[in-house]
């Protein structure tokens, strides 16, 4: 379950940088999703089954420019939920909440093939999963490269690299709601030794209605 998160593991130290917090998600906490939502979609969206009372086992964080930063909250639900921040690290700063599970984990053996990834399989202009056809988000013609420091439960604190392409379909019987599919080419270094993923996951959007925080 934790094949993403345990990545260029590092000993704790008493000095290391915490784990960020926002909306009052926070390593080691827990949240509630909305019974409601989640049993509305229940019947349109990939996942299924989901946990409404999750715990925080791991914090991850992505800086994607100098004003904008993602924040991964993984969950002892086999998911995360995925804040955006634009501008700052407070509440107010919000702009973007997804809730993810994970779909797939497929080792990619040898230099050749996670290559061949990267370079021409990662960028389609449709990807099937399931049966549901998800049409690319973005315009770039190569995944996006991004850095996740990772901080788990006993302390240590990990990194690892991304290779990322973001697709979306519409959600049938809504006006304005798409499930939105990520795939991600992942590289880390195990005993001086690259391994390489690829991992899907699919996610929707979340109100700050749709979860409350519980501790």
């Amino acid at each position: 379950m934790f094949d993403w998160l345990k990545k260029k593991m590092q000993p704790p130290s008493v000095q290391a940088e915490p784990a960020p917090e926002v909306l009052g998600l926070r390593l080691g906490g827990g949240f509630e999703l909305d019974a409601l939502k989640l049993s509305l979609l229940n019947d349109k969206v990939t996942f299924e089954g989901a946990a409404s009372t999750q715990i925080i086992q791991a914090v991850g964080r992505v800086m994607l420019d100098e004003s904008h930063q993602l924040l991964r909250f993984y969950t002892d639900d086999d998911g995360f939920i995925q804040v955006l921040l634009d501008g700052g690290t407070g509440d107010d700063c919000v702009a973007e909440v997804k809730l993810w599970y994970f779909y797939q984990t497929r080792p990619i053996d040898g230099d050749a093939a996670w290559n061949r990834l990267l370079d021409s399989e990662l960028v389609q202009p449709e990807w099937n999963l399931d049966g549901q056809v998800f049409t690319k988000a973005w315009d770039n013609t190569r995944p996006v490269a991004m850095t996740e420091t990772t901080w788990l439960n006993d302390g240590s604190r990990s990194e690892t690299d991304q290779f990322v392409m973001i697709y979306e379909r519409p959600l049938v019987d809504t006006e304005d709601d798409v499930e939105v599919l990520m795939v991600a080419g992942e590289e880390k270094i195990l005993h001086q030794r690259a391994e390489h993923s690829l991992i899907l996951a699919t996610g929707i959007d979340l109100s700050p209605t749709d979860f409350r925080f519980v501790s």
